[in-house]
């Protein structure tokens, strides 16, 4: 139903309404979930009765400035160069099209209209909400809060709050909270989303099964909050957050927020995240229908050890094996025995290649795999050649020491000028050679961020024009080179997001490739990021926070779940380890489009003694199961001679399905009540189960 005051969006299974406020000059959300939700009463009404705060402080307002909203969190934050902070608008007009909606609301005094933008994506039930801030008067102005929207979700009781926390090497761990009353807040100073939060939060009601989600689309700073309102409501407040501590408008100038995704299920946060898969699909378009090719990086065989003759003897074993992709991480441009030196300094060294580089990319194309490089454009050494011809083009306050993290600086991409030096140097090392994958690294935050030389009263915006450079330089890459496959990385899992995802093909969730730690990380992972996106290796690296033993089918079967690659050494394997690797890397092959393509469901999670992901595609009536034993593996506390049963979801409890590998044939109603069975041992610890309805 649409009226004069009042608009809904609709989507394929959601619906988004949101009115005008009879109490003031603010559109307020009036209902959002299943189609049809709209009709009745509003779950979001209020008494109207306020003691000590405002209208505008109890309504579930969609956005609204400090002055409306003095007292429980103001969207937007904004004054004038020395005046007093506050917006006092009126609404102004609306622009209704098919999946869209335009709201716009003035403020003549201080000079400032603002447009809520609302935006349906097809084919998913994800809606994007952003905001337009323009400078109307004849004075700049300050804004110190800038959100990209607020988010009302209606609860009965005590609100759980579902979110991704972690550090380095434990990045997307799931974690859970209820907030009864109060605030939550998180994010990211460090120029990136960082490894202790993602920018995704999801909210469910504890009596409901249904789930609400969000995810800010920013590649810097960040705050996500939630606040448990008076009333029965969460509203969460999200958007990036200006270094400087503001950000000036001049008279004219439009800025736009990043986009804020928001996401419902009825089907709790499993359903959700399969929401999140569908629109990362989207985000991808055509690219999402090339196959992501099994890799081998050399990473972890030779560190910075890098010359032709041991990657040639690498990229032999590897071809042998089924890889199809061989990629050549760090160490491979002069100056780079080390962490110490070389970066920026972008070029192959010829004491490593002896022959030429050009040589040795062919010899590794010449045994059937695409070639790939391992570049970190955003860093510099200090004692390259680079820094030495550009040491302004570093983040330096002047007057202050350059502190060094992990034993480089950051360049200030920000600037057209770097922007465009790194243009150049993709570009030439991807026409030169016959390079197919580039893995975009970035291993250090800005600490001292600061332009030298820069007029202060021209009011920087360093993070904004970081992130707009990074997402120039990745728009050039996509028109550029087309063919060429681009894996986002920032010390693993410090720069995941949609904006990223978007101009990427995979992601690296952590540097942590031990088998039980990286089982825990994508289990988070999967709750928000698509399968076809996640990056995973199986390598030689013992456990770092849990160092339990895994067999080489366990690694190979968690790598599986996403898109798989080898970091091993695989020189130090023996002939069986290289034939079970072949065996794998030959079913795996044949079930890639399953995982990559289908609805993913997680059965359990890795606390459990038995872990699996179900991955459906009803098209091709092929089902996939990913089982991993997490527990001890002598068989207790199990009773002996049981088998572990792993229940299967979203099966036609009619159908039957056949298991060719051993020969079984359940129906669906069998998966669905007892599930598929497992006898696990110290030397069957995970298998791949693939079913074929019949």
């Amino acid at each position: 139903m649409t009226s004069p005051r009042r608009w809904t969006l609709r989507t394929e299974n959601t619906g988004y309404t949101v009115r005008l406020s009879p109490d003031g000059p603010w559109a307020e959300l009036d209902a959002w979930g299943p189609l049809g939700v709209e009709d009745g009463p509003s779950a979001l009404d209020w008494s109207r009765r306020t003691h000590f705060i405002t209208p505008a402080d109890a309504a579930p307002a969609e956005y609204l400035p400090y002055g409306l909203r003095p007292f429980t969190g103001a969207d937007l934050v904004a004054s004038r160069p020395g005046e007093e902070r506050g917006v006092w608008w009126d609404f102004e007009a609306v622009e209704e099209a098919e999946g869209s909606l335009r709201l716009a609301f003035a403020d003549e005094v201080i000079g400032l209209r603002a447009v809520l933008c609302y935006s349906t994506v097809p084919g998913t039930d994800v809606i994007l909400r952003w905001t337009e801030l323009t400078c109307t008067g004849d004075r700049e102005l300050r804004l110190e809060r800038i959100d990209s929207a607020g988010v009302t979700v209606p609860v009965s009781g005590p609100a759980r709050l579902t979110y991704l926390t972690g550090q380095w090497s434990q990045e997307f761990q799931h974690t859970q909270l209820d907030l009864p009353r109060g605030t939550f807040t998180m994010g990211s100073h460090q120029a990136v989303p960082g490894h202790a939060y993602a920018p995704w939060l999801a909210v469910q009601d504890g009596a409901s099964e249904a789930a609400y989600g969000v995810a800010l689309e920013w590649s810097g700073n960040w705050h996500m909050t939630a606040e448990a309102e008076p009333g029965g409501a969460v509203r969460v407040r999200a958007g990036r957050v200006p270094h400087e501590g503001a950000v000036f408008l001049a008279p004219g100038e439009t800025l736009t927020t990043p986009r804020l995704a928001c996401a419902f299920s009825p089907d709790g946060l499993d359903g959700l995240s399969r929401v999140w898969h569908r629109y990362e699909r989207h985000l991808a378009g055509e690219r999402f229908h090339r196959p992501r090719k099994v890799l081998y990086n050399s990473w972890e065989a030779t560190g910075f050890d890098v010359d032709a003759a041991g990657q040639l003897e690498l990229a032999k074993v590897a071809a042998d094996i089924g890889a199809e992709l061989f990629v050549v991480d760090d160490g491979w441009f002069p100056g780079r025995a080390d962490d110490t030196g070389g970066l920026g300094d972008w070029y192959p060294d010829p004491a490593a290649f002896p022959q030429g580089f050009g040589r040795f990319v062919e010899e590794v194309r010449a045994l059937g795999l695409d070639f790939g490089l391992w570049v970190e454009p955003e860093a510099v050494s200090p004692n390259s050649r680079l820094y030495a011809e550009h040491p302004e083009w570093v983040y330096r306050i002047d007057g202050r020491p350059a502190r060094l993290v992990r034993n480089q600086l950051l360049l200030d991409l920000g600037r057209t000028d770097v922007q465009d030096f790194v243009i150049a140097t993709l570009d030439r090392l991807l026409t030169e050679h016959a390079v197919s994958y580039l893995k975009w690294d970035m291993n250090r935050p800005p600490t001292e961020r600061g332009r030298p030389g820069a007029d202060h009263a021209d009011h920087l915006d360093l993070d904004a024009q970081h992130v707009a450079g990074y997402l120039r330089v990745l728009d050039h890459l996509r028109a550029a080179h087309p063919h060429v496959t681009v894996e986002g990385c920032a010390g693993g899992g410090g720069r995941i997001e949609h904006a990223t995802l978007a101009r990427t093909d995979v992601v690296w969730p952590s540097d942590n490739t031990a088998p039980l730690d990286r089982l825990s990380i994508q289990y988070g992972f999967l709750h928000a990021h698509a399968p076809h996106v996640m990056s995973s290796w199986v390598t030689d690296a013992p456990g770092v926070f849990d160092p339990r033993p895994r067999s080489l089918a366990f690694r190979f079967v968690n790598a599986m779940c996403g898109v798989l690659g080898i970091g091993a050494d695989l020189r130090a394997w023996t002939a069986e380890q290289r034939a079970e690797a072949a065996r794998w890397i030959a079913r795996y092959k044949d079930v890639r489009d399953v995982v990559h393509h289908a609805d993913v469901r997680l059965l359990g999670t890795p606390a459990d003694p038995t872990f699996g992901v179900q991955y459906d595609d009803p098209a091709a009536g092929r089902t996939v199961v990913a089982a991993l034993s997490t527990g001890r593996l002598d068989g207790a506390p199990l009773v002996p001679g049981r088998p572990e049963r792993l229940r299967l979801r979203g099966l036609d409890p009619r159908a039957r399905y056949h298991d060719a590998e051993s020969g079984s044939t359940y129906s669906g109603a069998h998966l669905l009540h007892y599930g598929l069975p497992f006898t696990w041992s110290a030397d069957h610890d995970a298998d791949l189960v693939v079913l074929t309805r019949q």
